[in-house]
């Protein structure tokens, strides 16, 4: 679908930017060579493009790191020398799988990392890696601002891994903000846009109601900046369980 809308659109090609992944299918987790070289020709007949601007090796932690070092990143370093795509990139979720790959792969071997979870209001950690990910040269995208739900008026889905105490906190305050007139996912958008040196944040939008009020949050923050005095009061609610996270993959070397 997206191909189909990007080719009826007639937007010149270097007009946006298209990101993809590799390494998670249906299947399973396969982090081979031969097959993430196989999925971004399956990517780009379906997205009707010649190259992807960014390959994204997704969810490491769930193979082998050093696999990811020593076959996954020299496979796609050959993509990028074919121009299939312009920029390698890696996510997952514990914050230690970037250090590993980075540290044990050439310099300029990734130039993107995507943490997702770790920069909003209830778990700012990833601010102590930015130093590290800044010398390394890699840009920066801090996904889930709202912590996969935890921070909506809504609340989480059922599946959503977070410990029952964080849970119930992010309810505390989600609730606390909606009797003060205030919504805890515009805040907490707002917050996740205050780090100049995370250069995206991706947030998921399913609707073209969702879309404008992240455009005029974000707006909102550049003119007339944030609500300092809601921010500490519900930092004030969610310290107890700040920076609590939850298991995700089995990290192997």
């Amino acid at each position: 679908m997206l191909g189909m809308a990007l080719k009826a659109s007639g937007v010149p090609r270097d007009q946006y930017i298209v990101s993809t992944k590799c390494g998670r299918y249906k299947e399973g987790f396969d982090f081979s060579a031969e097959r993430v070289t196989r999925s971004i020709d399956e990517s780009l007949e379906r997205l009707q493009l010649d190259y992807v601007d960014i390959l994204q090796c997704h969810d490491i932690e769930f193979g082998s790191l050093d696999q990811i070092v020593n076959e996954t990143i020299p496979a796609l370093l050959k993509l990028k020398e074919t121009g299939k795509i312009r920029f390698i990139g890696i996510t997952g979720l514990p914050l230690g799988i970037f250090t590993y790959v980075l540290d044990r792969v050439p310099p300029g071997s990734v130039d993107v990392v995507l943490s997702y979870c770790h920069f909003s209001i209830n778990d700012n950690s990833l601010e102590d890696l930015l130093p590290y990910l800044k010398s390394k040269g890699v840009g920066i995208i801090s996904a889930s601002p709202l912590a996969m739900g935890l921070l909506t008026e809504s609340g989480p889905p059922e599946w959503h891994p977070a410990p029952p105490e964080l849970k119930s906190a992010c309810q505390d305050a989600a609730a606390f903000c909606q009797k003060k007139g205030k919504n805890i996912s515009k805040l907490a958008m707002q917050y996740s846009l205050t780090n100049k040196d995370i250069s995206s944040v991706l947030v998921g939008m399913n609707c073209v109601k969702q879309v404008e009020e992240n455009v005029a949050a974000a707006v909102e923050l550049a003119s007339a900046g944030m609500d300092q005095e809601t921010l500490s009061e519900v930092e004030a609610i969610l310290k107890p369980v700040k920076n609590l996270t939850w298991p995700s993959g089995i990290q192997q070397s």
